[in-house]
């Protein structure tokens, strides 16, 4: 009988550890560790939480990886599909329950934050590239109708904190190296003395990358620094930054990715490329009215420059409406969020309210240029050539929210919030000549989003819940940037979609782990898919409704012998519900037919592991990673079959006096699979596919000295 790449990669998982009666007499005093996650009304226990939430700390993510990516260390969070699609022009391919799965770069549809600082801005678009792993102190993964709190496109909140420095000075580095020229060194101070703790982390990441015309380099620059005042306020300053350069090796078809999944003809002709260069900073300031209110204030400001050079042929830009194959935006960005809790009674029993206001701001400068030079016949290709848009563009929202959690009974506990959010588009055209208009406008989408959850302590070690809330996601401005007809400006004709989410669950402490089950449910109505895209351009549409189904499971032991178990699976199951075309106009071969699954999402995944991971000493460890296949189009003719990969790692851990040491090696896709590692949804020529590495390894050293 031959298994499905998840039913192996489950089999090979069962295989890797099976527990004898000595192991489960020392797992029975062991339980892992009491953590934490932030939440509006403070830090909570995952277990005390009336949903789907993980939190992976910092030293874990670190531990034998190579530290440049999330889709290193977070693939033991059940319900989240995040690849590395190996172009580090265009980001992570990062969804949660499926929504984000669309997104061809960055990440939209998850709401993003670093240190308390929305990494998604209004419109809904949001990057990882400025999550510095070396000195995070953990991330959190929020999932389910909760989510919504959050505010525009919401589907899942991914935060990301810093570490706060503690104790005498601590300087450390580390150097990383790794197949196909990968390099990444860091540089770290931290510490804490009186009244002030401070946290600084230089990094450098530089690789020549596994395809042609993949390499790419960042250098990432963050700090923290906290004050105690006198008075028992806190003040916590946050700041970072990042310079990406990146070669852009661009999808294949079906065909390129048989013949020579390394190649990348495309990309070389058109010297396709991008630059990020992004600084930012916040000011939180925390304050405890009395003994039952507290205020918490956060402000942040940043500004962020990309050019794109995109591989656009010189006749399609022909059109005197179109925008050109360089894409420069220049973006500044701020915002506030002011917050007031207490924590009161309500008919004797324990009530905790939350109840804020937040504001987002972005300006956008956008302009497009030819990415040729010379005559048509015989063009110099990959140069920025004549002016081709040029606008200002601005969206914000104001967002007030509100949260309460009840403890009605001693078992029951009733938790329901409110968030209205108001995103409002405005676009200022600048370039008005010949047939291009004047093709300024403004669109405001509103929204209020309830949610509300009843949980039910049934033993000390079970808890049980069921919540259900509403969400939206409004257009982001690259959706809006085109116009199906070939018309310049902006697509205001678009709609946010809606959603509907239901999830039931239960938790339980096991044996010293934690076991964790959800069942959900999302119906969405206008999702946001693709109608045309041709000449470099993708335009969107509304496309009725949408259901997402779902299952979710957890488990996390560590006994005291320091063995570590993780497992995380995944059944999705995510389709339309109305038909539509994609692309338009209609025709037989491009109907979307009611009951089609939505593309980017894998319908099954898995993820397990087990390690020995001592405080000190040699560890090791494996990991099984699986996936089912993925469709790349909406028409579903498009596919990317499953997989099944493995990984493993050996290191030494020594701690001397002042001093830490800390080597290892690793070797991902052990047995040299080849796979797609993840698709261009919609990519209109039909180059969907971004192949995975082959066999790789990474080994690493690092030092750390306390003063």
């Amino acid at each position: 009988m031959k298994l499905s790449p998840v039913a192996a990669a489950a089999v090979a998982c069962l295989s890797l550890h099976v527990p004898s009666p000595a192991d489960a007499q020392e797992a029975a005093p062991a339980a892992l560790r009491e953590i934490t996650v932030s939440t509006p009304r403070g830090e909570v226990t995952p277990f005390n939480v009336p949903g789907s939430v993980d939190r992976v700390d910092g030293a874990e993510m670190r531990d034998s990886r190579l530290q440049v990516n999330l889709s290193e260390s977070l693939g033991a969070v059940p319900g989240l599909q995040v690849q590395n699609r190996q172009n580090y022009a265009q980001d992570l391919q990062l969804s949660i329950r499926g929504f984000g799965a669309r997104s061809t770069f960055g990440v939209r549809g998850v709401r993003l934050y670093v240190d308390g600082i929305p990494a998604t801005l209004p419109d809904g678009q949001g990057q990882t590239s400025n999550i510095d792993i070396g000195s995070v102190d953990r991330v959190e993964v929020l999932r389910g109708p909760f989510s919504a709190l959050y505010g525009n496109s919401s589907g899942g909140v991914v935060q990301a904190f810093t570490a706060s420095g503690e104790g005498a000075p601590r300087l450390a580095y580390s150097l990383a190296g790794g197949s196909f020229g990968t390099w990444r060194q860091s540089l770290q101070l931290s510490g804490s003395q009186g009244a002030v703790d401070y946290m600084l982390d230089a990094s450098r990441f530089r690789t020549d990358g596994w395809r042609e015309h993949s390499a790419a380099r960042r250098d990432i620059a963050n700090g923290k620094l906290g004050v105690a005042l006198d008075n028992g306020d806190k003040l916590t300053l946050v700041m970072n930054s990042v310079r990406i350069a990146a070669q852009d090796p661009l999808g294949l078809t079906a065909d390129q990715y048989a013949l020579a999944p390394r190649n990348a003809p495309l990309a070389t002709q058109y010297d396709t490329r991008k630059t990020v260069e992004q600084t930012q900073a916040g000011l939180l300031y925390e304050r405890r009215i009395d003994a039952s209110q507290a205020l918490r204030l956060m402000v942040y400001g940043g500004q962020r420059k990309t050019t794109q050079y995109q591989s656009i042929p010189p006749s399609a830009q022909q059109n005197p409406l179109h925008a050109g194959g360089v894409i420069d935006l220049s973006r500044q960005y701020g915002g506030i969020d002011l917050r007031w809790s207490a924590a009161l009674q309500l008919a004797d029993r324990p009530l905790d309210v939350v109840a804020g206001l937040g504001y987002d701001n972005l300006r956008e400068k956008r302009r497009g240029y030819e990415n040729y030079l010379g005559p048509l016949a015989n063009p110099v290709l990959g140069v920025q050539g004549r002016l081709r848009r040029n606008e200002l563009n601005t969206v914000w929202n104001l967002d007030p929210y509100a949260q309460a959690t009840w403890r009605l009974a001693e078992r029951w506990t009733l938790e329901a919030g409110v968030r209205r959010s108001s995103v409002h588009f405005d676009s200022h055209d600048r370039y008005i000549i010949g047939a291009n208009r004047d093709d300024s406008g403004s669109a405001r989408y509103g929204k209020t989003l309830p949610v509300a959850s009843l949980r039910y302590q049934a033993t000390p070690d079970l808890a049980l819940y069921g919540s259900a809330g509403r969400g939206f996601e409004t257009p982001t401005l690259n959706e809006l940037s085109y116009r199906a007809n070939g018309a310049s400006g902006l697509n205001f004709a678009l709609r946010p979609s809606v959603n509907d989410s239901l999830e039931v669950g239960a938790k339980a402490r096991l044996a010293g782990g934690l076991l964790t089950a959800a069942l959900f449910q999302t119906r969405t109505r206008d999702e946001i898919v693709t109608d045309t895209n041709v000449g470099g351009r993708a335009t969107f549409q509304n496309a009725g409704r949408t259901k997402r189904n779902g299952l979710e499971l957890g488990w996390q032991h560590e006994t005291a012998s320091h063995w570590r178990t993780q497992l995380a699976y995944t059944w999705l199951d995510a389709t339309y519900r109305d038909a539509f075309c994609s692309p338009s106009p209609c025709g037989t071969a491009n109907t979307v037919a009611s009951g089609n699954r939505i593309p980017g999402i894998a319908r099954q995944s898995l993820f397990a592991s087990l390690g020995w991971v001592p405080p000190e000493g040699w560890r090791a460890g494996a990991e099984v990673r699986a996936l089912g296949r993925i469709l790349a189009n909406d028409v579903n003719t498009a596919v990317a079959s499953g997989y099944a990969v493995a990984a493993v790692y050996a290191g030494y851990l020594k701690k001397w006096e002042r001093w830490e040491l800390n080597a290892f090696a690793r070797v991902d896709n052990l047995f040299d699979r080849r796979y797609v590692g993840s698709v261009i949804v919609n990519e209109g020529n039909g180059r969907f596919y971004e192949p995975a590495l082959g066999r790789n390894w990474t080994v690493g050293l690092s030092g750390a000295y306390r003063f």
